[in-house]
């Protein structure tokens, strides 16, 4: 226990879970005077040339004063956090405030000495970076700002932590020794410094769950059936390259095999390391096997046992309990409740799953947190002929169960720079961290394309997942998703159709199409398609039902030469007669064809064309090759693949749809991504304006945040505060009465408006509550009694007097603060359009110059400001200027937690913002700011 003048309690948000540099894991937290005895284990641990390092002098060993020193601490002005691993110190960090003289202090001193000590055996895994993350961010919320260390030169290790963390420093050398300082205020550097640590720890820990060297399957029956065996085989049948282990308590004593593969009743029993462990033996038995799993060295677990949160409460404790027990290991889990993880790269060859054969290698990685669609994915990548047929196959696939663990993002991170995977295809019932997906989704999707389709949209997340909840609906949360690039599709067969697309055609570099094919009807079923889904279609040529494969390439020869087009889609169905084409011989003609333009997509439509789709795909199909499907191989084996596996990358594959709706509709999602990727290759700036006063305006938020945590401001305040970015609120004058109503237009001047403020009024122009153009005092006390007897006293009416503003059309500007997404702006026009029909646009803050502008453009109804029907144009640069100051305003001070313009009146020179509400309160806690640490769900 802390002794009594010890003036804070522990801090146990302090604690957290971390991902180290080699993908194993740690655990951060405070060091207590419970910690002696560790401390001196640990200390015993260290080399002697480390312990000089730390303390400019040989110190073997550490004096019961040192350890009092050491693990007693206020948490204010002196403060030990300790990396742990298996509940045993692996490293520690120490900072102690002191003043302008050196010597030790109290706040309002903001400066602290801090010094390091990592076990040599763990040193060159990132702990030292990990831990100064976390000693900043405790130092930071104690009002310290700046570190100072003093550091041996020869200790290389240690200055490269400082030195790289990103941070602005001053460094000195006096007396043999590199003094650094330096402020502890993120930059944009440390931040990106941090987030590529990150990056690489959870991409390895992936990679080591992906690629392990060995691996042990506990539960394995000893007779078929059941998942402990089923998972045994899977990995047997499926050529895994590793050593593999059978483990079952139930094996006899002597028995030393299983189907040839060795056969233990422990995992301490193997004399080799192990990489990952498949657990599926009864929940009840898992912390035991997680114990010796942690203390055999084994790094990683997949959990297909269930009875975890999915069954309730007492489950989601016990699952809780599951990943705080692996991680204190260092161990990552993914599931449970797992369906299983695969790999298909030659080097690998790892199916740790339920499905029972291994899909063919490939460039798709797969991503999904139910087994059930898991399946279906495989599934329908698997399919030959009938639907959609595959033009590549897997390159991994993780299906996370619950999720307690492993996750999207890790995968993300994974996928993010691995070179066997092309295309991302990924199925969400819940985001556990938003921002942070959004912010990996980005990065990821400028360089490889990621699909999305989420489940459980209308409803809750289902019960094996504890997430943050947010207030945006779906359609909002869509929107940010594309905004980052992502390409969202709403159903599985939409989000293997796009990723089959997207696996192995270039993208197009525009929306303009060319259709032919030998079925007038079905090319005009395509023309239409490509209308609906906003492409610009050419009109179909029509080859008749005679053409054959030399007419099909010709055409498309022709076609993919032509400046106009940006994609083709062919269309084929049946033929009968002399000169009617086989299916590997148009499969040949149109592979050959397309060959010769490397830059243009091509899709085909087919109907009951089961040979051409097979012909089309055969040479990169995931699924088995047996039977008929084995004849047809090697039947056009020459024709279309070099090799009977896999076709290399930037071959061209030619992906085959039975319907023209599903083949325009992926070609149309590679469109608006390859339209994404052109612009975000050259991003937006976050414009300076010289007239803000962040300053001025956060002096009055702080102010005004004295009255009250959350508060909706007045009028007179929300105008002062607005007006110091630039955003200024017509004028409007309370009228409680007739005679206020009079002296309040002859303030503003003729001709004015009349409006009646009340909740269920404002903004309610059909309703009646508002009188315009009223030109003299004449008409504003006739519209003033109309007023009060059509709604009521003035008491209930609230009406004010404002001054007309110029015609134009009426728009709001919106923004929330959400937990879990964070800060999103929102616009539309005001009225119907944004109240009945949903058309919003939304980005999240801080919102540059290409946003506002792709703003104002994305809602429906934007052709009216743009002059429709011979309308006037209205003034879009003004409104564009006025969403970046709002977003300027929310992004420089958090506590303005609500802002609403409406409406605002944009004119076709300039715009009057008319009503405005602003809402103050603490900003949520954001955890992507703070130090690496793993969720806790």
């Amino acid at each position: 226990m802390q002794t009594a003048s010890d003036r804070h309690e522990y801090p146990a948000h302090w604690e957290a879970d971390v991902v180290l540099r080699d993908g194993g894991t740690a655990r951060i937290r405070p060091i207590t005077v419970d910690d002696a005895e560790r401390l001196v284990s640990f200390y015993e641990q260290v080399s002697d040339e480390s312990k000089y390092y730390r303390f400019f002098a040989p110190y073997p060993r550490l004096s019961a004063k040192d350890v009092h020193r050491f693990t007693h601490h206020d948490f204010v002005d002196r403060v030990g956090l300790a990396a742990t691993v298996g509940g045993e110190f692996i490293a520690t960090v120490r900072y102690d405030r002191i003043g302008t003289d050196g010597l030790p202090a109290t706040a309002p001193a903001d400066e602290a000495e801090v010094a390091f000590l990592v076990q040599d055996a763990h040193q060159g895994r990132g702990v030292a970076s990990a831990l100064l993350e976390h000693i900043a961010a405790v130092a930071r919320e104690r009002g310290i700002r700046r570190f100072a260390a003093e550091v041996l030169p020869a200790n290389t290790r240690m200055i490269k932590v400082f030195t790289d963390a990103g941070y602005q420093q001053k460094r000195s050398f006096e007396d043999g020794v590199v003094r650094l300082e330096f402020d502890l205020e993120p930059t944009d550097r440390s931040l990106a410094v941090q987030q590529a640590r990150e990056q690489r720890a959870e991409a390895r820990s992936v990679q080591r769950l992906l690629a392990p060297g060995a691996v042990a399957v506990i539960g394995a029956g000893r007779t078929p059936g059941g998942v402990g065996r089923s998972v045994l085989d899977h990995l047997r049948d499926g050529g895994y390259t590793g050593r593999l282990y059978a483990v079952n308590r139930a094996f006899p004593v002597d028995q030393k095999e299983l189907d040839g593969i060795p056969a233990h009743r422990c995992v301490r029993d193997i004399t080799d390391p192990v990489d990952l462990a498949v657990v599926a033996v009864p929940a009840e038995h898992v912390p035991e096997v997680v114990t010796e799993c942690g203390e055999h060295g084994v790094q990683g677990l997949v959990v297909v046992s269930a009875g975890y949160a999915e069954s309730g409460p007492e489950g989601r404790e016990r699952q809780r309990e599951l990943v705080r027990q692996a991680r204190s290991y260092g161990m990552r889990i993914i599931g449970p409740n797992a369906f299983g993880i695969i790999n298909t790269s030659p080097q690998v060859r790892l199916n740790a799953s339920l499905a029972p054969e291994m899909p063919r290698p490939g460039r798709i990685g797969l991503f999904a947190q139910s087994g059930a669609i898991g399946i279906a994915l495989l599934s329908r990548l698997h399919r030959r002929g009938g639907g959609v047929t595959g033009v590549t196959g897997v390159s991994t696939f993780v299906s996370s169960g619950n999720r307690a663990d492993v996750s999207g993002n890790d995968v993300l991170q994974y996928w993010y720079d691995d070179p066997d995977t092309d295309v991302a295809l990924m199925y969400l019932e819940t985001i556990g961290n938003p921002r942070k997906f959004n912010r990996l989704a980005r990065r990821t999707a400028a360089s490889k394309p990621l699909v999305v389709v989420q489940g459980a949209r209308h409803g809750g997340a289902p019960q094996g997942h504890a997430v943050r909840a947010t207030r945006l609906p779906h359609a909002t949360v869509s929107a940010l998703l594309r905004q980052a690039g992502v390409i969202r599709v709403d159903t599985i067969t939409e989000l293997v159709d796009a990723g089959l697309l997207l696996a192995r055609q270039p993208l197009p570099a525009g929306p303009r199409v060319a259709i032919l094919g030998n079925s007038e009807s079905l090319g005009l079923l395509t023309y239409d398609a490509c209308l609906t889904e906003g492409l610009r279609p050419s009109p179909p040529l029509d080859l008749t039902t005679e053409a054959s494969a030399e007419d099909f390439h010709r055409a498309l020869v022709a076609a993919l030469a032509d400046d106009s087009c940006d994609a083709v889609v062919v269309t084929a169905i049946p033929a009968v007669g002399e000169t009617s084409p086989g299916d590997a011989e148009l499969a040949e003609a149109l592979r050959s064809a397309a060959a010769a333009a490397p830059a243009k997509p091509v899709l085909v439509v087919h109907v009951e064309l089961g040979g051409l789709a097979e012909a089309l795909s055969a040479a990169a199909s995931t699924g088995p090759q047996a039977g008929t499907a084995e004849r047809l191989q090697n039947e056009v084996a020459d024709a279309l693949r070099p090799t009977a596996t896999e076709a290399p990358p930037g071959s061209r594959l030619i992906p085959a749809y039975p319907a023209a709706e599903r083949a325009v509709r992926a070609l149309a999602e590679a469109v608006k991504y390859a339209q994404w990727r052109r612009e975000a290759a050259e991003p937006g700036k976050v414009p300076e304006f010289a007239d803000i006063d962040e300053k001025g305006a956060a002096e009055l938020i702080d102010h005004l945040l004295t009255r009250g945590q959350g508060l909706t401001l007045g009028t007179e305040e929300t105008c002062d505060l607005l007006a110091r970015y630039g955003i200024h609120v017509r004028r409007a004058l309370p009228a409680p009465g007739p005679e206020t109503a009079l002296e309040a237009a002859r303030a503003i001047g003729y001709p004015v408006a009349l409006k009646a403020t009340a909740p269920h009024l404002r903004h309610r122009a059909d309703l009646g509550g508002v009188r315009l153009d009223l030109a003299d005092e004449e008409q504003l006390l006739r519209a003033y009694a109309e007023l009060t007897s059509l709604f009521g006293k003035p008491g209930e009416l609230r009406p004010v007097v404002q001054g007309m503003a110029p015609r134009g059309v009426d728009t709001f500007v919106r923004t929330v603060i959400d937990p879990a997404a964070g800060a999103v702006l929102s616009f539309g026009l005001a009225g119907a359009a944004s109240q009945l029909l949903g058309d919003m646009a939304h980005r999240l803050i801080p919102v540059t110059d290409r946003d506002a502008a792709s703003l104002v453009r994305s809602i429906r109804t934007a052709p009216l400001l743009f002059g429709w029907r011979g309308s006037d144009p209205v003034d879009t640069a003004a409104l564009e200027e006025l969403l970046l100051r709002v977003s300027r305003l929310v992004d420089d001070h958090p506590e303005v937690v609500a802002v609403t313009l409406e409406p605002v009146v944009v004119a076709p020179r300039g715009l009057s913002v008319l009503g405005a509400t602003v809402r103050l309160a603490p900003p949520p806690t954001r955890d992507d700011l703070g130090p690496r640490r793993l969720p806790v769900y």
